[in-house]
């Protein structure tokens, strides 16, 4: 945020209550900017460029969080939903206010890392079919994989009658009656990585994406545990 924006907006956007609630506090004279009480909720700052304090405490300002969670089994990308429980809800309170959502999908029972943010600016970037974003997860795959499946996933397989996947790297860490693999795509269609194994009559039996473009999961994350993005991080995702 490089613009001005409401004092009441501002405050109650970082979690210092409601509009309602805000208005109050500042009612009661107990916001300063830049030293100055100020009463008049609809006044106008650059939360960047002043400092804003309620009582003894300055607010530090922020726009955007970049979360990276360790999905695990069992809950949905989601923001709401009305059955099943979403990731947001392993998030504590403190990033919820910001409205933070899954930037990419993972299957329910699928594990590994996914990216929590507000920021729509990004999502696009990552999201967007022009991007070609890589996507690596590490596969256990029920039936010998073999080179020929490389070859096949390289030139791309039908997962549809109509519909053939972009080129994709298959990389055989072990194969025998269950194998496992890493696999680089670079779209996301619905249910993408089954159905490309489906498709050379094999099965995926666990699944958990480790990279995305050239952010890799923090290994030190356990399953449902998050932490926020470093700036080099988020440079990452941004290119």
């Amino acid at each position: 945020m490089s613009k001005k924006e409401r004092i009441d907006k501002i405050l109650s956007n970082m979690g210092y209550g409601s509009r309602k609630d805000v208005k109050k506090k500042i009612k009661n004279g107990i916001v300063t900017v830049d030293g100055k009480i100020i009463k008049n909720n609809s006044f106008k700052v650059n939360p960047y460029d002043s400092k804003i304090k309620i009582g003894r405490n300055v607010v530090k300002y922020r726009e955007y969080v970049y979360i990276m969670l360790n999905k695990p089994d069992g809950f949905v990308s989601s923001t709401y939903d009305p059955i099943n429980t979403t990731v947001i809800e392993l998030l504590d309170e403190k990033y919820k206010i910001f409205d933070p959502f899954p930037i990419g999908r993972l299957d329910k029972d699928t594990e590994g890392l996914l990216i929590l943010s507000n920021d729509g600016k990004l999502a696009h970037n990552i999201l967007s079919p022009n991007k070609h974003v890589d996507k690596t997860y590490y596969v256990e795959v029920k039936g010998k994989v073999t080179k020929e499946d490389i070859l096949k996933f390289k030139e791309g397989v039908y997962i549809e009658e109509d519909y053939k996947t972009k080129p994709a790297d298959l990389e055989i860490l072990t194969t025998d009656d269950i194998s496992k693999v890493n696999l680089t795509i670079r779209e996301g269609k619905f249910h993408q990585v089954k159905r490309m194994f489906k498709a050379v009559d094999k099965e995926v039996i666990y699944l958990k994406r480790v990279k995305m473009g050239k952010l890799c999961l923090d290994e030190d994350l356990n399953l449902g545990e998050y932490r926020e993005l470093n700036k080099k991080e988020i440079e990452l995702l941004s290119k």
